[in-house]
């Protein structure tokens, strides 16, 4: 399923992944939590960040997680 910002219109395959998704919980991949903000930090993953989105300054450790991945410095 493809979800779609409701902000930039940028798509993602789930719906954390975008800066204003849709209102649909969903399971964080890394923590585990039930999440409805999108850019919710799990507090043992934020030391490992390596990339912050440009356009919703979400951060990752991946950057195909974001949709405008930039190196963090």
């Amino acid at each position: 399923m493809t979800y779609t910002c409701k902000n930039c219109g940028a798509m993602a395959n789930s719906p954390g992944h975008l800066c204003n998704p849709c209102d649909e919980k969903e399971k964080c991949s890394f923590c585990g939590t039930l999440e409805t903000d999108p850019k919710h930090m799990c507090k043992d993953k934020l030391s490992a960040m390596n990339f912050v989105c440009d356009g919703c300054g979400r951060l990752s450790i991946e950057s195909e997680h974001l949709c405008a991945p930039q190196p963090i410095q």
